[in-house]
C-alpha cells in the first residue's frame, strides 16, 4: 500500500504538482503549452499556405469594416510593431490592405480584402481540423475548463484601466 501512495505521489509531481499545489514555472508550462498547440494549427493550416497567426488576423477583420491599426493591436492585446510585422506577409499577399481613414488621413486603417476572405474560407477547413485535433487531444470538457480559465484570468494580467488587477 505505501508503494503505491508512494507511485501516485510520483505521478502527480511528473505532472507538475505536489501536496502543496502546482510546482515549476507556470510561465514556461504555459508556453510549452502554446508552442505545441500552435504547431498543430500551423501544421493544418500550411495546406492554405498560412500560419495560425495570419488566419487568426485574417479572421478578426472579417469581422470588421475597417478599423485602426492602434485599436485592432489593442483588440488583439498586442503591440503595434508587432502588429505591423505580422500584417505585413498578409499586406504583401494582398489579402489585407492598409489605407488612410476618410475622416482623418493620420489614421491607418486596416481592412481585409475580397482576396483575403477567399483565402480565410479556404483555410477555415483545416483550421477546424486542428481545432478538432486540439479537442479530442485535451478533451472536450477539459477545454470547455481551459476556455473558462483563460477567459477567467487574462484580463487580470492587463488591466485596461492600468491598474493592478487580480482574482477576488
Amino acid at each position: 500500500m505505501a508503494s503505491m501512495t508512494r507511485i501516485k505521489s510520483q505521478i502527480k509531481t511528473q505532472r507538475g504538482t505536489t501536496a502543496t499545489g502546482a510546482s515549476g514555472c507556470t510561465c514556461f508550462k504555459l508556453r510549452c503549452l502554446t508552442r505545441r498547440v500552435t504547431a498543430v494549427y500551423d501544421r493544418a493550416l500550411a495546406a492554405a499556405g498560412m500560419r495560425v497567426t495570419q488566419y487568426s488576423l485574417l479572421a478578426h477583420l472579417r469581422r470588421l469594416e475597417g478599423i485602426s491599426m492602434s485599436e485592432l493591436a489593442e483588440r488583439l492585446d498586442m503591440d503595434r510593431t508587432t502588429l505591423t510585422r505580422n500584417l505585413k506577409p498578409l499586406i504583401e499577399a494582398r489579402w489585407v490592405e492598409v489605407g488612410p481613414s476618410s475622416e482623418d488621413a493620420r489614421i491607418r486603417l486596416v481592412r481585409i480584402t475580397a482576396a483575403g476572405d477567399a483565402q480565410w474560407r479556404m483555410a477555415r477547413g483545416y483550421w477546424q481540423r486542428a481545432q478538432d485535433e486540439v479537442k479530442a487531444t485535451i478533451g472536450p470538457s477539459n477545454l470547455v475548463g481551459l476556455h473558462d480559465l483563460l477567459d477567467r484570468y487574462v484580463p487580470f494580467f492587463r488591466p485596461a484601466t492600468g491598474a493592478e488587477g487580480g482574482p477576488e
